[in-house]
Formats: structure tokens, C-alpha cells, sequence
């Protein structure tokens, strides 16, 4: 299991080094799709704690389907709080591909699922944020319960050919909390940078987006925010699309 220690000491980290996100999703013409959250972490690899469980002494090509870890580490999980089940049980529809190559200083996640609807992955980045909660179940130190207690929720539509993509803040005081736990990162965090990439069935027509970048066939819409300005103010990030009929 060491490559589950990897992924948790590296995803207790990540948000407190400088990290680039990008945040992808394909549409399909009926409205499902796939989406996918993943960040290049190449910086932490000289982070990482030099432990026998994170040392790494060659290199990681390997997908992890939660759905499956779930049921072969069932026993393992049901010694865990209610709190750190019910989180490690919203993994269950993800996969994560995981590649790291100490030697040229690569160290790549890719969380992903498809979808019916795209509302199905309202909760996609806290899940990620939470993928740090796998740690226990192989060996590892275990998280206090509130330590990624979730303080913002993202929700996508696409309906009438339109698309939106908005963030609501659950709770207002751990949400400052949380903002003032950045602080001694922020040096870190004001480089890292966060990409929408959106794939859509047809072209766009027009969105709110002014500083949105488009492919020649005008169905794929890019827009680059940096990641400290987006956690500070996620309410900020408000995205509608609505595409050509």
C-alpha cells in the first residue's frame, strides 16, 4: 500500500505549496460526460518527508480505483469514525492516475469519473481535497476529523444549452478560518494557478468569461485564475457558457 501513503502525505501537503490545478471537463451531446481535477506537483517532491513509507526508489505509473479499495480495505475503514467514512465513501465513484518520475522531477494526480449528469460531481474538488483521508486505511497517521472539514461547495448545471459553474460557502466562519490558516503558505500559494478546460458538443456562443480563451473549432473554452485569489474569494469564479443551438 505504499503508493495510498504517497498519495496522502502528498495530498496533505498540496495546499500549502506552490501547485498548478486544472479543473477539465468533456461534454458529451447528451449532457454526460467526464471531468477531471489534477495537479502538477513536481515542487513537493522535495517535500516529501524521507520515510520508508515515501521514499520513493522508482518510478509510479499507476491508476487507484477507489471503488475497489473501498471494498478490499472495508474492515480497515469500519474502524474509522463516521466522519472519515462518509468522506472516503464520496471517493467511491473517482479513480486517480498517479505518476511520478523522481529522476526528471515529475509527480502528476489525475482524479476522474464520468458522468450522466454533470451535477453528479457538484462535490468532485472536495473530494479530491478529502483524498487525503485514504491515509489510515494503509497504516498511516489519521486526520483529525475536522481537519478538511468543507467549507465551500461547487455546483455545476448544463441544461438548455447553457452551462454554470458557481461556489456557494457552507459555512461563513470556517471559511475565514480556513482562509487565515493560508496565511503562512501565502508566499507559496501566490504562484500556483488553477485552469478551467471545457469541452462542450458545440461551439460557445458567448459567456461571461471575458478573459477566456478559445480552440480554433471555438468548442473548447480555457480560463487560467490564480489559485490563492480563487480560495480567498471563490464566489468570484462564477462561469456561464450557453453554446451555439
Amino acid at each position: 500500500m505504499k503508493l495510498i501513503k504517497i498519495l496522502a502525505a502528498v495530498l496533505m501537503a498540496v495546499f500549502f505549496v506552490a501547485c498548478n490545478f486544472t479543473e477539465e471537463i468533456y461534454f458529451n451531446g447528451d449532457g454526460s460526460g467526464k471531468m477531471s481535477i489534477s495537479f502538477d506537483g513536481g515542487e513537493l517532491l522535495q517535500m516529501l518527508p524521507e520515510t520508508d513509507s515515501t521514499q520513493l526508489e522508482k518510478a509510479i505509473d499507476s491508476t487507484l480505483v477507489f471503488k475497489d479499495l473501498l471494498r478490499d480495505k472495508k474492515d480497515s475503514i469500519s474502524q474509522l469514525s463516521a466522519k472519515q467514512q462518509a468522506k472516503l465513501k464520496r471517493l467511491e465513484p473517482f479513480s486517480l492516475h498517479m505518476k511520478v518520475e523522481p529522476e526528471n522531477g515529475i509527480m502528476n494526480f489525475d482524479m476522474f469519473t464520468d458522468f450522466i449528469e454533470v451535477s453528479e460531481v457538484n462535490d468532485a474538488f472536495n473530494a479530491f481535497q478529502n483524498a487525503s483521508s485514504v491515509g489510515p486505511i494503509a497504516g498511516g497517521k489519521s486526520l483529525p476529523d475536522n481537519a478538511t472539514d468543507e467549507t465551500t461547495k461547487v455546483n455545476y448545471s448544463f441544461k438548455k444549452n447553457k452551462f454554470k459553474r458557481e461556489t456557494i460557502i457552507l459555512n461563513q466562519e470556517l471559511f475565514k478560518q480556513s482562509i487565515d490558516s493560508l496565511s503562512s503558505a501565502e508566499m507559496f500559494l501566490s504562484s500556483s494557478t488553477y485552469t478551467f478546460k471545457y469541452h462542450f458538443p458545440r461551439r460557445v456562443k458567448s459567456t461571461n468569461i471575458e478573459e477566456a480563451t478559445f480552440s480554433m473549432d471555438g468548442k473548447t473554452m480555457i480560463h487560467e485564475v490564480n489559485f490563492l485569489a480563487m480560495m480567498k474569494d471563490p464566489k468570484s469564479i462564477l462561469i456561464e457558457v450557453e453554446l451555439e443551438k
